[in-house]
């Protein structure tokens, strides 16, 4: 067996639900207690990151579980007068284990820069949560021929943090032109962008860190996609709202 092979083989797959500005207290609970029904059936690891108001919630409903939680964002900032900003030790205080940085919508609504972006996933790791850092291109940037050089980019501030900060990340490969809009990066084309994070995290000692998949995932698309050797699981945006299609993916 090749030291590549060795490698795909120790990354846990993992499957995480991003329900974005979705949700309310009786759809929440009926799907937070189906994905905990489904506990035993769980392959590998699965989780919802949720809206704010509603971590109480999935902290009660998934306490003991296989299922874990986080966020959809997090400050850089670790307390002060940031009005309407959530620090990462508040998360902590409510069980979250995950944290989505740099999402592609915060990008472009908020304009959260790259810079921001590796802040605010060094905040998270200093309050002991996993930043799951979003990278992407928007579709003039892929057909100008710039996916990579983008990609590489928003890497860069986070690449920076160093090899041990990056062994406690989760990255996602996000393409902007498939996010909400039932457009799919084919398996080869995720596959390409995948393999090319791969080979610079090599480069830094960080092999092991999952690079997650994010664009209009289904259970119809999932097994093509995880099939390739460098996608180690997926972000999951309406599809993980139908607690059914949500472990067809993990489960794919």
């Amino acid at each position: 067996m090749t030291t590549a092979d060795t490698q795909v083989q120790s990354r846990a797959r993992l499957v995480l639900g991003n329900w974005k500005m979705h949700g309310s207290l009786a759809e929440n609970a009926a799907l937070l207690a189906a994905l905990r029904a489904a506990d035993d059936a769980v392959q590998g690891r699965i989780g919802v990151c949720v809206p704010f108001p509603y971590l109480a919630q999935a902290q009660q409903a998934l306490q003991g579980s296989a299922v874990a939680w986080g966020a959809q964002d997090v400050s850089a900032h670790a307390k002060g007068a940031y009005t309407g900003e959530v620090s990462a030790a508040m998360l902590a205080e409510f069980g979250c284990r995950w944290a989505l940085v740099g999402h592609s919508e915060r990008r472009t609504l908020h304009g959260e820069t790259d810079r921001a972006v590796a802040d605010k996933a060094a905040a998270a790791l200093a309050a002991g949560l996993v930043p799951v850092v979003c990278v992407g291109e928007s579709l003039a940037e892929r057909e100008g021929g710039d996916t990579l050089g983008i990609i590489q980019r928003q890497l860069e501030p986070v690449l920076a943090l160093g090899a041990d900060a990056l062994a406690r990340m989760v990255l996602a490969y996000e393409p902007v032109w498939a996010i909400g809009t039932g457009r799919t990066a084919t398996p080869e084309q995720a596959q390409e962008v995948h393999r090319a994070i791969r080979v610079t995290l090599d480069g830094l000692g960080a092999g092991q860190v999952q690079v997650l998949y994010g664009g209009s995932v289904k259970a119809a698309n999932a097994a093509s996609l995880f099939a390739m050797p460098d996608i180690d699981g997926a972000l999951v945006g309406g599809a993980s709202l139908v607690a059914e299609e949500f472990l067809r993916i993990a489960a794919a």
